[in-house]
């Protein structure tokens, strides 16, 4: 290659650069390309750039005086210190006391506060300082709320109420009293009402695969439909055998329908798989339809025993704890997976 072509090669490369280089990084790229030319670059470059044979040999040595270079944050610097534009807390002394004086009211509802009963969005919020005479923008209020330790956070559970100084030894008793029943070949069983469902081409959590864009269409609200009502799944789960039952109602969740939901799992199942047994264990959450406080259940359970002739024995947990019920996780669950995205448009699809 030519010296006249060199040099028209590295005025097109210079052309190109000349709008994103300041005074410093023009420097430095004139003497890296001198510098990848060897003996007469520098020339080269000066001629092709216009710039001065000095200004290229001040850019060798900022690149050849190592031992002086300066930090990173330094060094990239092209403002000096306490260049640019100002932080909008530094403009606006009572900015971030405003703020925080609206994320933390101090009582909910005031008709005076500008914020009463409204989530506080970044947009919100930047309304609300506005129309205090401030000017901000929402991306600049969410940049004051992480500087300030704020982030979205949701309710968490963790609390729990009051629990019984024997709750421990509560579910031991529980627990001795399966073995003890399982070792004598007893039937133990696990009760429980599933969520209610309402019957109609309602929506259903989850998602299914389907033809691309031919989602199954539901009504728009989920109100109960007053011809098909609604359905009571209440289950009765054997822990022995591993077998589940569940009796479908379509009127009240009551006492009376839980201890049916039984005499019906004995009748139809209970009685063939334990024809030997003369007692029944039951586990049971203590709310609901099955509490412990309902004297109609005592009494439905009452008449259950005196009609199939066998003893009744209910273990009731403690408050709290009603997910260590073992229908929850062997039977319902997997009822609820089945039903997933999959609207439940009569009783007969509900029992299928």
């Amino acid at each position: 290659m030519s010296d006249q072509q060199v040099v028209e090669s590295i005025q097109d490369k210079y052309d190109s650069l000349k709008p994103y280089l300041n005074e410093k990084t023009r420097r430095i790229w004139a003497a890296i390309e001198a510098r990848s030319l060897g003996w007469g670059g520098v020339s080269q470059v000066a001629s092709a750039t216009g710039l001065s044979r000095t200004t290229i040999h001040a850019g060798m040595r900022l690149l050849s005086e190592q031992d002086r270079v300066k930090s990173e944050d330094e060094s990239t610097r092209i403002r000096t210190n306490g260049g640019g534009r100002k932080l909008v807390e530094e403009q606006d002394a009572m900015l971030l006391s405003d703020l925080e004086s609206l994320i933390e009211p101090i009582t909910l509802g005031d008709p005076e506060s500008l914020l009463k009963w409204t989530s506080k969005s970044v947009v919100k919020l930047a309304a609300a300082l506005n129309l205090g005479g401030h000017r901000i923008s929402p991306k600049s209020v969410y940049n004051l709320l992480e500087s300030l330790g704020y982030s979205l956070q949701s309710n968490r559970k963790t609390r729990d109420g009051s629990s019984h100084p024997d709750r421990d030894e509560q579910f031991l008793h529980i627990s001795n009293q399966v073995k003890h029943f399982h070792s004598q070949n007893e039937p133990v069983i696990s009760v429980d009402t599933k969520k209610k469902e309402l019957i109609g081409d309602l929506k259903n959590s989850g998602s299914e695969w389907c033809n691309s864009q031919q989602p199954v269409e539901v009504r728009m609200h989920d109100f109960v439909d007053p011809q098909l009502g609604k359905a009571i799944p209440y289950g009765i789960y054997d822990l022995t055998l591993n077998k589940g039952w569940v009796n479908v109602g379509v009127n009240h969740n009551t006492a009376e329908f839980a201890v049916e939901s039984i005499r019906h799992w004995w009748h139809s199942m209970g009685k063939q798989l334990y024809p030997h047994s003369e007692q029944i264990m039951i586990t049971a959450d203590c709310g609901g339809s099955n509490s412990y406080r309902s004297r109609l259940w005592k009494l439905k359970l009452q008449e259950l025993a005196t009609q199939t002739g066998k003893t009744i024995h209910v273990c009731h947990f403690p408050p709290g704890t009603s997910k260590w019920n073992k229908i929850e996780h062997r039977l319902f669950c997997h009822i609820t997976q089945n039903w997933r995205g999959r609207p439940l448009t009569s009783l007969q699809v509900v029992i299928n």
